[in-house]
């Protein structure tokens, strides 16, 4: 056979090969179920503190969602390395979403602490949980139908505002499957100490009281300079986020300001566990988050 016909050849089939994989990397071809958006309550934050996010999705008119898809969100830094992660289920499940309608709903998330500070950026998604496959949104797209939405500036865990866990906490403790999540117990009554904002701010409150067969509903007190702030149940077995407004005024004019909360009832695992339990302490809820936000 002719030589120059073979390299003729080759080069056709090269080309074939090439012309192929590009097929293969292209983007959908699928048209926007939903154009998906964010909006931040602080556009700055840092590491450990909450931020407030707003998630809206306007459904395309001609959309069909078949299934109940999840949401997948990755916060990535400026290698688009991947930070943490926000994935979650909507509350209106996506199956029930109708063509033209808009979706709108807020989560509150404490930041990681991680060791990176500048600038990252929320993508999010769609997919489904049978088989990973990631639906198409209308919005720019930064790969493998991932959507750039927002722009969050992190900043060091130092420029928290200054808090302590003073008197009647246990130790932190972890969950032994995620050394991301950690929580402190409280004692019949526990003191927050933190620097004086002098202002008006916000206490948000991440707690549970688990182990229901152990306890009942509990009543929780948070006051400051004696005087009553919140009062609410805690049932077990209930994780619950409270956003507590505090008032300046009640803050004093020292550096340090306290606040206390009280439970009405403690449990001892040892002793009401029927020997399931050898834990001696006395435990009153369950704290993952406590913190002093005056932004």
């Amino acid at each position: 056979m002719n030589r120059a016909f073979l390299r003729v050849c080759l080069v056709y089939v090269m080309v074939a090969a090439a012309g192929a994989a590009a097929c293969g990397r292209k983007k959908s071809s699928a048209p926007p179920v939903a154009t998906p958006s964010v909006t931040l309550n602080h556009d700055r934050a840092p590491a450990g503190s909450p931020v407030e996010i707003t998630y809206k999705f306007t459904v395309a008119n001609d959309a069909r969602l078949p299934e109940d898809y999840r949401v997948f969100v990755h916060v990535v830094d400026n290698d688009n390395e991947t930070l943490w992660y926000d994935d979650h289920n909507p509350p209106t499940p996506t199956s029930q979403w109708k063509p033209g309608q808009s979706i709108e709903y807020m989560r509150t998330v404490f930041v990681p602490i991680v060791p990176y500070v500048g600038d990252t950026t929320i993508q999010l998604g769609l997919h489904s949980l049978k088989d990973q496959h990631r639906l198409t949104l209308a919005g720019e797209d930064a790969g493998q139908q991932s959507y750039r939405v927002a722009h969050l500036q992190l900043l060091p865990p130092t420029d928290n505002l200054f808090t302590v866990f003073k008197d009647g906490w246990h130790p932190a403790e972890t969950a032994s499957q995620d050394g991301q999540i950690e929580w402190q117990w409280t004692k019949k009554s526990a003191t927050l100490a933190f620097k004086n904002p002098k202002k008006d701010a916000i206490l948000y409150l991440d707690l549970d009281s688990p182990q229901a067969s152990f306890h009942g509903p509990q009543q929780v007190t948070v006051s400051m300079g004696g005087q009553t702030v919140e009062q609410f149940a805690l049932p077990p077995d209930e994780r619950e986020l409270k956003k507590i407004k505090l008032n300046g005024s009640q803050m004093g004019t020292a550096d340090l300001a306290e606040l206390q909360l009280d439970i009405d009832k403690t449990f001892v695992p040892a002793v009401v566990s029927a020997g399931s339990s050898k834990d001696p302490r006395e435990l009153g809820v369950r704290v993952f988050h406590a913190f002093v936000d005056p932004r």
